[in-house]
């Protein structure tokens, strides 16, 4: 380790700057994270229950603005998708809409489709899966 490595002291030890930064969540685990948000924010909509889904959507958009900073390559496009597709969604939120949410989410998904191939991952097309998340309840609630 060079002398002007900078160094932060733990528990047990200490940890280079470097070292800190490889435990920091790659492209694929925040994308996996953005995809279940995705799923959960979709099926809340549909069941009515906005305020979940409202709150799916910000996770995404937290998540997205992490990425922007570990990937510093993607924060123009994520900062692109944030205005044309997020906040929309949002909107539709804000609004109870189902018609503006479901536009606003396939332009959303569409557009995540495009950005995967841009950026080489052509394989990687997202798709809303059929059934619903089973670990929350994505109904309206009284």
């Amino acid at each position: 380790m060079s002398e002007d490595a900078k160094l932060a002291s733990m528990k047990d030890g200490e940890l280079t700057l470097e070292e800190i930064a490889e435990l920091l969540p790659g492209t694929g685990e925040i994308m996996a994270s953005v995809g279940a948000c995705w799923w959960k924010c979709a099926y809340a909509a549909r069941g009515g229950n906005w305020q979940l889904a409202a709150y799916f959507v910000r996770r995404v958009r937290s998540l997205q603005r992490k990425l922007a900073v570990v990937r510093p390559k993607y924060a123009g496009d994520l900062a692109a998708f944030e205005e044309q597709h997020i906040a929309p969604t949002l909107a539709a939120c804000d609004a109870a809409s189902q018609r503006a949410f479901a536009e606003a989410v396939v332009g959303a998904t569409d557009k995540a489709n495009e950005l995967h191939v841009k950026w080489a991952k052509p394989y990687i097309r997202w798709t809303l899966p059929d059934e619903p998340p089973k670990d929350l309840d994505m109904s309206s609630q009284p």
